[in-house]
């Protein structure tokens, strides 16, 4: 084979590849990103116009096909379409707004509620069978790519992602970096005490071994 057949071969299979594949977005705190998109006049002329990607506030990947974020306004919708989502996972009580639920409905994206009460210190009450359910949605791997948000991204959501870093077998001191990052002006001691204290062991009675995603990481018990 020559060389010019070997790179046109080489071309080729990249463009299949990103034709069926999502590729996984990483975090960009940019103000937005724009992208290409064509509108046609009544007169039948085209014109080229941009569309504004932007992200939630406190967006970031967690892992592979895992994404954390502050609850998503409608300026984030055409950003969260293009990570190609199949499900989204709330932490709050309340009831979703319609607008969001629209989204959803149209992109045809998978809904998880696991409402969660916003901690006030002293007074602080995590259910762990709710964070553990909610685990046992994001280690099944068909519900990726998912987004996971309660309503800044900072405390429910870290002490989610806190307890995923325990199955992913990081460190304490690596965990409560990570949850005070995003917790930012103010964490809280009693979301970092739960998450040390969090059993992993209750997830995995939860978790189908068939689904689990393909983390070096993850320390299965099978």
């Amino acid at each position: 084979m020559s060389t010019k057949e070997a790179k046109d071969e080489d071309s080729n299979s990249v463009t299949s590849t990103t034709a069926t594949t999502p590729v996984p977005l990483i975090s960009s705190n940019l103000a937005f990103q724009r992208t290409p998109s064509w509108s046609t006049t009544s007169s039948g002329e085209e014109h080229r116009q941009f569309e504004e990607l932007i992200p939630p506030d406190n967006f970031n990947m967690v892992s592979n096909w895992v994404y954390r974020s502050s609850f998503p306004k409608k300026k984030n919708f055409a950003f969260l379409k293009k990570l190609g989502l199949k499900s989204i996972l709330t932490l709050i009580l309340e009831e979703y707004p319609e607008q969001n639920t629209k989204f959803l409905e149209t992109n045809d994206i998978k809904f998880f509620q696991f409402g969660i009460a916003g901690n006030k210190e002293p007074f602080c009450h995590i259910p762990e069978d709710k964070i553990s359910a909610a685990l046992a949605v994001i280690l099944d791997r068909r519900n990726h790519p998912i987004l996971i948000h309660c309503n800044k991204g900072k405390h429910r959501t870290g002490c989610l992602i806190g307890c995923l870093r325990k199955l992913q077998r990081w460190t304490h001191t690596s965990i409560f970096d990570e949850y005070r990052r995003f917790s930012h002006p103010k964490s809280r001691s009693m979301d970092q005490q739960f998450i040390e204290l969090f059993d992993v062991s209750q997830v995995w009675e939860l978790v189908d071994r068939n689904y689990v995603p393909n983390w070096d990481v993850l320390g299965c018990p099978w």
